[in-house]
């Protein structure tokens, strides 16, 4: 059953309860009879990550060979020092 926390309006004194989901919140409070007001405060667990399976979270090492995931890089093409010819490439001689 979770913890809530409650704060009074009235005289500033807080107090936790454990309650069902169920139950109604509390209002008044024990000591002065005052107003109560639920306390909100940061989640104690966070989940990261695309999806919770037991894969998502192990190195690329146990994974497939970091070499497959990445992709191939192409390389510029170097130039040749001969300037470029207008006339087109001798054909090759077929028999």
């Amino acid at each position: 059953m979770p913890t809530y926390q409650y704060a009074c309006n009235d005289c500033g004194e807080q107090l936790e309860v454990v309650q069902k989901f169920t139950d109604d919140a509390l209002s008044v409070c024990p000591s002065c009879e005052g107003n109560l007001r639920k306390v909100f405060s940061a989640v104690g667990i966070v989940f990261k990550g695309s999806g919770f399976y037991k894969t998502d979270n192990r190195s690329s090492s146990t994974s497939a060979p970091a070499s497959s995931s990445k992709p191939a890089e192409s390389k510029p093409a170097e130039s040749s020092s001969k300037p470029a010819d207008s006339s087109p490439a001798p054909a090759a001689a077929s028999n």
